[in-house]
């Protein structure tokens, strides 16, 4: 018996229904190499098949989706692509439908890097005159990295030794993964909400191409673009050059030299400020020589000797100027050092350091966050606890109430 009669439309309609009702097939990550590859003009749909060794599947990414590609795949090309299986009914081909592509393996990494650099280079982002001056007495600064890496550690050190009296700001981020060129892009954003902050910071430590990738991307670039406050990139070792470091107005090798770079020595603001009071002082005293020498040439002058008696007036009340200015410029730098004195003692007291060196400590759950109540402990969370020469590792064995 003949069961129903259907028509070539309606299978293939019922194909690709059930390929769309496979949840497995759809936003689903695959992996292969780029073949066949054509970029469809005017249109700007993109084109191509993706296989590995033992199959192949053609793939289509719609213009608006290609628009927001980091670069442009190329034949031989290992990518990952994100989108759903679907049957194109009208030929009863399957493809998948991308949404999402992104290379795969050093070499498509590096051919990503460069297609991404020159793209940013010709809209100008890279231009020397484009780049924001960076502020050679900072006061506060932000650092956009990981809250539990080597980078923060190392800039804080720096910080400290160098300017104590420099605020720091942390707006923590992730440095690798999927989620790291949004979290730091909104990072520069969010710190650029702040009226306060004089400079940015944004980095990590060193580490593989695929690691350092968040810094390539043109999402993080972007955020860096538009930034009104000027940013200092610190992002791996000497040898490591990303995208942020092309679009940062300054680039550093490391995180600890952008440290150096950006804070300065409080001794060298010591010196400058004794600087200054020697250049006002000379000034001062050449303006009043000056005065005086006019004077002596005016009283020396025929028929102006009657005068002489009130000229002399003059020159005295002129030294007794010179005097009450000079005791003036003195009183004003010392209350000034003293200020000075003062607020880095004030930030001696109030340093984590000062109290961790009274036998305190801190204690950071597995987040990097700091724990201030035993509400917030369970038994077997693991610990980091900062003594005031470095950290250790625990886990809590039992939590007692007060």
């Amino acid at each position: 018996m003949v069961g129903k009669i259907l028509s070539v439309s309606e299978i293939n309609r019922e194909i690709n229904q059930a390929l769309k009702n496979h949840l497995f097939l759809q936003n689903c990550w695959v992996t292969g190499e780029i073949s066949n590859f054509k970029d469809h003009q005017p249109s700007g749909h993109w084109y191509f098949t993706i296989k590995d060794e033992n199959a192949s599947l053609r793939a289509v990414m719609f213009r608006s989706k290609a628009a927001l590609a980091a670069f442009k795949p190329q034949n031989g090309m290992k990518v990952l692509i994100r989108g759903s299986v679907k049957l194109y009914e009208k030929d009863g081909n399957v493809q998948i439908y991308v949404e999402e592509i992104l290379p795969s393996g050093l070499g498509a990494l590096y051919i990503a890097f460069e297609q991404l650099k020159t793209r940013l280079a010709a809209e100008g982002l890279f231009a020397a005159e484009k780049k924001k001056p960076i502020p050679k007495y900072p006061q506060r600064i932000a650092i956009i990295t990981s809250p539990t890496g080597a980078a923060i550690k190392d800039i804080v050190n720096i910080a400290t030794r160098r300017n104590p009296l420099v605020k720091l700001i942390v707006f923590p981020s992730a440095v690798q993964g999927e989620a790291a060129p949004r979290e730091i892009a909104e990072a520069i954003d969010r710190a650029n909400t702040y009226n306060d902050i004089d400079l940015l910071i944004i980095g990590r430590g060193g580490g593989s191409l695929e690691e350092l990738w968040a810094f390539n991307t043109e999402e993080v670039a972007r955020a860096i673009a538009r930034s009104k406050i000027p940013i200092i990139s610190a992002v791996g070792h000497e040898i490591d050059f990303t995208i942020a470091d092309f679009v940062a107005d300054l680039r550093a090798p490391t995180p600890s030299a952008a440290a150096e770079i950006a804070i300065p020595l409080l001794t060298d603001l010591q010196a400058t400020v004794v600087s200054y009071q020697d250049k006002l002082y000379q000034k001062m005293t050449l303006i009043l020589e000056r005065h005086r020498n006019k004077i002596r040439e005016l009283s020396s002058h025929r028929g102006l000797a009657m005068q002489s008696f009130k000229l002399e007036q003059a020159r005295q009340e002129i030294d007794m100027l010179a005097v009450r200015l000079q005791d003036s410029i003195t009183g004003f730098l010392t209350k000034r050092d003293g200020i000075l004195k003062l607020l880095s003692t004030k930030i001696d007291m109030l340093s984590p350091l000062t109290t961790l060196g009274r036998g305190y400590v801190l204690a950071y759950n597995v987040e990097g966050k700091v724990v201030n109540s035993v509400a917030n402990l369970s038994v077997g969370d693991e610990l980091q606890l900062q003594f005031k020469d470095g950290r250790a590792d625990c886990a809590v064995r039992r939590v007692n109430k007060s």
